[in-house]
């Protein structure tokens, strides 16, 4: 992958993680579900009347946005206002790409080379230290739920594969359509009308902040660009930046949260940072010892 697609991939990771601890802000004053209808609102409208449909199927169009709006992010949230840190969740949603190479392996017929699969056992293996201390008391629901929502975003991503080199700007903002009613339907049953009322008409100026930054850096520009470095590159290779993320997500926490970064994170957050280091560079290293 050239040098501009990996800083690209590096900048999109910065703002994924970071939009961890938005969403651990947002939920504070608005319910979950309610907060994430309210997010792919924005990246769809008005931009839908601007932008032209994607040449895409409309199943594809509709796969993609149900299974990142509404099956995703309607997990995430709803994890995160369960009580899901920020930092763990950040880390544990990173388990997408092990989904999404798998995925890709079964589905497109992606093989993996032995260097990315050792990458993604040793990100995997700090996935696990991480977690393991965590799968215990009432915290195992909102984990299991996060571990869903990056199965969800395995899907997402196979499904953008599918879709071809298209326009993802359109693809974005087309596939956004598809959560908000689903969102909405979602938080007026569990929530109730007047919970839901009472938060849309008390939003608070950091609400709307919340609302604006996981529309547009997170979701259109961020997952836009994903989308592009998905349909030119095999997903082994793209998906592993995602390992990024936790890192911006616990300093994030950290800074803005107060969050504590326990000594098992920390080696944890190494063996992963190592696992997607091997992933990445370990073809061109062994590239390199081959031709010396």
């Amino acid at each position: 992958m050239p040098l501009s697609h990996s800083l690209v991939a590096v900048l999109v990771t910065i703002i994924w993680g970071l939009s961890f601890v938005v969403i651990k802000l947002g939920v504070g004053t608005m319910p979950p579900l309610l907060l994430a209808a309210l997010r792919f609102f924005f990246v769809a409208f008005p931009a839908i009347f601007f932008v032209r449909r994607p040449q895409t199927t409309w199943g594809n169009v509709l796969a993609y946005g149900f299974f990142l709006g509404v099956a995703q992010f309607g997990l995430l949230f709803a994890a995160i206002a369960f009580g899901m840190p920020a930092s763990l969740a950040s880390l544990v949603m990173q388990a997408q790409v092990f989904f999404t190479i798998l995925f890709a392996a079964f589905l497109m017929n992606e093989r993996p080379t032995p260097h990315q699969i050792a990458g993604g056992l040793i990100g995997a293996l700090g996935l696990v230290i991480i977690a393991v201390p965590r799968l215990t008391g009432s915290g195992a629901g909102a984990f299991l739920m996060t571990v869903a929502a990056a199965a969800s975003w395995g899907v997402a991503n196979i499904v953008s594969k599918r879709a071809g080199r298209v326009d993802m700007l359109s693809y974005i903002v087309w596939a956004g359509v598809v959560a908000p009613l689903p969102l909405l339907a979602l938080s007026l049953l569990i929530d109730g009308p007047a919970q839901v009322a009472t938060a849309l008409t008390s939003m608070s100026p950091s609400t709307w902040a919340a609302v604006a930054y996981l529309a547009y850096p997170t979701t259109v520009f961020a997952f836009g660009v994903w989308a592009y470095l998905l349909s030119r590159h095999p997903a082994a290779t793209v998906t592993p930046f995602a390992l990024l993320v936790p890192v911006a997500g616990i300093l994030g926490s950290a800074l803005f949260l107060g969050e504590e970064m326990h000594p098992v994170e920390a080696i944890g957050g190494a063996v992963i940072v190592a696992g997607l280091t091997l992933n990445v560079f370990g073809g061109k290293i062994l590239g390199r010892r081959k031709t010396a």
